[in-house]
């Protein structure tokens, strides 16, 4: 079930209504519950039992956790939860990737063996409520928040529907505390969430799913094309990646803020950024923040010297890159970005120029960060390591021997609008300015324009989210 389908708003309509009209937080919560199991079980209800055993696993972790006399048992009961999430992670995710490049390795040593992978379905995001419902245990185990005796809470808290197959994903410490009171229809801007929702499903279905037909063509054969047709194919991803995810989750957070939750900001215009550093502060918020407080500090952070910090650096983002899918596509993603952070870092330990390139050349810095931003986003979207290399060089030297095109014109004209737009977004609160001063009248007139606009936008058939598949 997509956001963007028919059918999803029949059932958001009807979960609305019934929330809404129950007063007490005890069926509320259930009422939640059901409705995002059902939502799961929409895609394959065989996997409700992997998110049932998160729940059961955690709420007594957390429990036995807090209750714990020692260290020792503490941490026992959080090493139980790290190895049955992750543990269950690693089987569905990466069991034949590790396999097949060990398998790989060892015929390329001369020692013959026999391939051997599961036929496994992967379900879909559980990567990302693997790691919120860890961050419940952990955070209990750091005493940041107190184990909740409800395992409804706990329960709602894990399945959440809005953001539950592909985030933001929420920590506990922010999610927990919004169940301890009746949500108040009148407290919920109404407005500014329809606003929102109408802006993710345009990004998604207006944007990213009219221009991923032209990506594939040159991703799926890519020594056929000129190389203007392979640059376009590189910038077309980066705008299609971002609206696509980005999209997601402006729906999520709408959807979440018109049942009264508030879930939090995922992006904040990060092809604005003039380094990689700023950029990880804006590109999926969630999980920089989640592997930089439950990874990189843990790893010792920038605490040991500079050469310690690097390390710290690059395993985090080799494995953010590993969150991302199993694929040495993915590893090469997160080495450039983990190597491109410690590059940044070191710039702005030991350069002179920092405040003058600050003041007088931004411009310059967010189209070099952009670039690079660019070259690694073809190694996360080609198939293969060599087509990722084919398409890198063209991308950075020029010059391929193919000659067909990709007819990418109107969407030169259309990128200037799209990005100031997208500029003025990222200056003015435009989203609280509409709740607080566009009466309900003109609201109503131009939404529907809007969506009579959208849907003529809209490409037959429906694309699954990019990042459902991680």
């Amino acid at each position: 079930m997509l956001f963007t389908e028919p059918k999803f708003f029949i059932f958001f309509l009807v979960v609305a209504a019934i929330y809404w009209n129950i007063t007490s937080n005890l069926y509320r919560k259930i009422v939640l519950l059901v409705a995002s199991y059902a939502f799961y079980a929409a895609w394959d209800y065989r996997f409700l039992t992997l998110i049932l055993l998160s729940t059961l696993v955690d709420y007594t972790a957390a429990i036995k956790i807090e209750k714990s006399g020692t260290q020792r048992r503490r941490g026992q009961w959080l090493l139980l939860s790290l190895v049955v999430n992750l543990g269950v992670l690693f089987v569905f995710k990466y069991f034949n990737f590790f396999s097949q490049s060990l398998m790989d390795l060892m015929n390329h040593l001369g020692i013959e063996v026999g391939y051997n992978t599961l036929n496994i379905v992967l379900p879909v995001g559980i990567s990302f409520y693997t790691f919120q419902t860890l961050s419940y245990t952990i955070d209990v185990y750091r005493k940041q928040i107190n184990a909740r005796k409800s395992i409804l809470d706990v329960a709602v808290f894990v399945a959440f529907f809005p953001q539950l197959v592909a985030g933001p994903i929420v920590r506990a410490v922010e999610f927990l505390p919004q169940l301890d009171s009746v949500r108040k229809l009148s407290s919920v801007p109404v407005k500014a969430c329809l606003t929102l929702f109408m802006i993710g499903y345009i990004k998604k279905s207006g944007i990213s799913d009219n221009i991923a037909p032209y990506i594939d063509l040159v991703f799926d054969n890519p020594g056929l094309y000129d190389a203007s047709a392979v640059y376009a194919a590189v910038l077309l991803y980066a705008a299609q990646i971002y609206c696509d995810f980005s999209g997601y989750s402006d729906m999520a957070i709408a959807t979440a803020g018109l049942l009264g939750f508030r879930l939090p900001l995922n992006f904040f215009a990060p092809y604005f950024a003039g380094n990689l550093t700023e950029f990880w502060r804006r590109w999926h918020i969630s999980l920089s923040s989640w592997l930089r407080d439950y990874l990189y500090i843990p790893l010792g952070g920038n605490r040991s010297g500079n050469l310690m910090t690097y390390r710290n650096l690059m395993l985090t983002m080799i494995l953010g890159g590993l969150w991302h899918g199993a694929s040495w596509n993915f590893v090469i993603w997160g080495a450039l970005h983990g190597g491109g952070l410690s590059i940044n870092r070191l710039y702005r330990k030991y350069s002179l120029h920092g405040k003058l390139l600050k003041s007088l050349l931004r411009l310059v810095s967010v189209v070099i960060t952009f670039y690079v931003v660019c070259l690694a986003w073809i190694f996360f979207r080609a198939s293969d390591i060599s087509d990722s290399l084919f398409i890198a060089r063209v991308w950075m030297f020029g010059g391929t021997s193919g000659s067909e095109s990709i007819p990418y014109t109107p969407w030169i004209y259309l990128a200037p609008v799209i990005i100031l737009i997208h500029w003025l977004f990222y200056k003015v609160d435009i989203l609280s300015w509409i709740e607080e001063h566009a009466p309900w009248h003109a609201f109503s007139l131009v939404y529907g324009l809007l969506i009579a606009i959208t849907i003529s936008l809209v490409p037959v058939g429906y694309r699954p989210f990019i990042y459902f598949q991680f």
